[in-house]
């Protein structure tokens, strides 16, 4: 499963889940494209990481909700490489997985809502919109959108967070039928908690043993956990399967 002579564009991956996939793709070979939004440090780190496992890489700052930004990173990226091979929309508004803290149902604004939307559908939105011209020139393309498990199971309801995350995948299930003509599969990866990350940094131990003690597999998952599924939707061991879902939550949901 190597990405050699492969491009890759990961969103959001200055840190968290987002670091690892690219570093996932780099140690196959990959010419990877770290996006981010404010830490360039973080993001050059990344960089500096990827190119010492073996692939190809550089930063570029882009807000992926402004349709604007990210139109000119694609046009960068293309300009530099000629193609982008494979997206993963990663990036999405920051938010705390905190149940002591969280919002509950009754106390949401739509304001709450539309920021999430705006993180997780939107900013993929921009960056599909801006891929798929070059990816249908080429009749081939991946993308993979991240969602979460809360999607299936909201073991903790966090509404506003949830219902942006159920929007992504009903987008994606649309982009796959639309796209697949062209050789474009569309395809999206549902962690559970993973830790450590920025967002789960607030998560009380009471609360990942209560997850871990509904996992069949018993443990939380890390970020590296999450680059197999990502590489493999991303590869041609996956070339037959578009419109999917798949749960990476050491079986916490099973479909």
């Amino acid at each position: 499963m190597k990405f050699e002579s492969k491009v890759i564009l990961v969103t959001g991956s200055s840190r968290g889940i987002g670091a690892s996939l690219a570093r996932g793709f780099a140690r196959e070979g990959g010419t990877v494209v770290v996006n981010y939004l404010q830490n360039k440090t973080a993001a050059e780190d990344v960089v500096s990481s990827c190119i010492d496992l073996g692939g190809d890489s550089w930063a570029i700052q882009a807000d992926v909700t402004s349709e604007q930004a990210v139109i000119e990173m694609v046009d960068e990226i293309i300009l530099e490489t000629g193609k982008i091979d494979v997206v993963v929309n990663n990036a999405f508004k920051p938010f705390v997985f905190d149940p002591d803290q969280r919002k509950l149902a009754w106390q949401l604004t739509w304001e709450d809502y539309q920021g999430q939307i705006n993180g997780a559908v939107r900013s993929t939105h921009n960056v599909c919109q801006a891929v798929i011209p070059g990816m249908k020139k080429q009749s081939q393309g991946s993308i993979i959108n991240m969602v979460s498990n809360l999607v299936e199971r909201p073991i903790i309801p966090y509404p506003e967070y949830t219902t942006a995350k159920s929007a992504l995948v009903g987008y994606s299930k649309n982009l796959a039928a639309e796209l697949g003509s062209f050789g474009i599969r569309v395809n999206c990866v549902a962690p559970g908690l993973v830790y450590p990350t920025d967002a789960s940094r607030y998560t009380k131990e009471e609360v990942k043993e209560m997850i871990i003690s509904q996992t069949p597999l018993r443990r939380l998952a890390s970020p590296s956990d999450i680059e197999g599924p990502v590489l493999f939707l991303a590869s041609k061991w996956s070339k037959f399967m578009t419109g999917q879902t798949l749960y990476v939550d050491g079986g916490l949901v099973m479909k």
